[in-house]
């Protein structure tokens, strides 16, 4: 009996910890209302527009769909502030250097 009870908490912990990245991706779907591709189309002009942005894309943070903010140095990646989130998703900002075509 208490073997099976053990075996059936196990596998609650399992479902649930492997289950846990789809409901956050959900969520963040939910929370914004509207696609990732439409929430950074509608901001990506704004924050190309700030002093030491050099790119944007959609990736992921933690799981769950993000939007990622290049920087074109660490000095100015501290000195833009840059929201943490934009409608409902997360905003994440890394340091690149300058993108060049090759």
């Amino acid at each position: 009996m208490r073997r099976s009870l053990l075996a059936n908490l196990l596998l609650v912990v399992t479902f649930t910890a492997c289950g846990g990245s789809r409901a956050r991706e959900a969520e963040a779907t939910r929370v914004a209302g509207k696609s990732i591709e439409d929430v950074l189309a509608a901001h990506n002009d704004s924050l190309m527009a700030l002093p030491g942005v050099v790119g944007t894309a959609i990736g992921r943070c933690d799981g769950t769909p993000c939007i990622r903010v290049f920087m074109r140095d660490s000095a100015a990646a501290r000195a833009t502030r840059i929201a943490e989130r934009l409608e409902g998703y997360p905003v994440r900002v890394e340091v690149s250097g300058m993108f060049r075509a090759r």
